[in-house]
Order: structure tokens, then C-alpha cells, then sequence
């Protein structure tokens, strides 16, 4: 493909957003392979810093099309995530010094709070409840590693 030169973006979120749909219709199948949900949110909260709006978007559709595999209410990952960006995560990286901290504590709170969060949700719409399972141990471990890598 052919681009021209003061056009500097790269193609590579794309190719991520498609290597990602595939990844969440595998993980679906394979339940050792976690949702990636805390990798997804590290990505709003850059792209959100970087007023990157073509990554915020990306990231949406990301978080859209996991809602859809499991069953979520549509944009209810993308308002909990606005509002940990917003009011949670400054208090936490405001109390915490440590680094790897507050990554661990990242991955709690995108997993267990949006858990709550949709358990609140739940309540408010009638939806069904959610369920958790022993498998979230396994992927706050597995994303932990993940997010200390990045």
C-alpha cells in the first residue's frame, strides 16, 4: 500500500485492533486466554493523555466487541473505564509511590471494580447479575505480568 510522505501515521493500531478481535473470539472459546481487559485500558488512558482520538476509537471498538462476546451491556466497559480514568486512578497513583503498585492495583480495579460496577448496573436496569468464577484469579495474575512487561 502506497503512502504519501507527510503522512506520517502508522497502520499498526489497525492491525492490532484486528489481531485483538480475533484474540477475544479465541479467548472466548479457550478459557485459559485471558479477556485482556486491563491491557485494553492502559491503551484508553494513553490515547486518552495523548488526545489521540483515531486510538480512543479503536479502543471502543475493542471494548464493544468484548461486551459483545460476553454478554455486557453495550458501552458499559467504556463508562466504567471513563469514570476509573477520571476520579479513581489519581487517587491511586497519588497514594501509591511504587510502580509496579499501582499496576496491581490497576488490574484490581479494572477487574474486580468493573465486576461491581455491572453488579450495580444490574441492579439499577434489571439485567442479570454477573457472575465471577476461579478464573479471575488466574487473569489478574496473567495481566499483572502482562502490564509489568509494558
Amino acid at each position: 500500500m502506497q503512502r504519501s510522505i507527510p503522512y506520517k501515521n502508522s497502520l499498526a493500531p489497525y492491525i492490532y485492533v484486528a489481531l485483538y478481535l480475533i484474540y477475544t473470539a479465541l479467548s472466548g472459546i479457550y478459557l485459559f486466554l485471558p479477556p485482556l481487559l486491563a491491557v485494553l485500558f492502559i491503551l484508553f488512558t494513553r490515547a486518552i493523555k495523548n488526545e489521540d482520538s483515531i486510538g480512543i476509537m479503536l479502543v471502543s471498538l475493542c471494548l464493544v466487541f468484548f461486551e459483545a462476546e460476553n454478554g455486557y451491556a453495550l458501552f458499559s466497559t467504556i463508562i466504567y473505564f471513563s469514570i476509573l480514568y477520571k476520579y479513581i486512578m489519581p487517587k491511586i497513583s497519588q497514594n501509591f509511590s511504587c510502580n509496579s503498585c499501582i499496576k496491581l492495583a490497576t488490574v484490581l480495579f479494572v477487574y474486580l471494580g468493573f465486576f461491581l460496577f455491572y453488579s450495580i448496573l444490574s441492579n439499577v436496569f434489571l439485567l442479570e447479575m454477573p457472575s465471577i468464577n476461579y478464573y479471575i484469579i488466574y487473569y489478574l495474575v496473567i495481566e499483572f505480568l502482562i502490564l509489568s512487561i509494558l
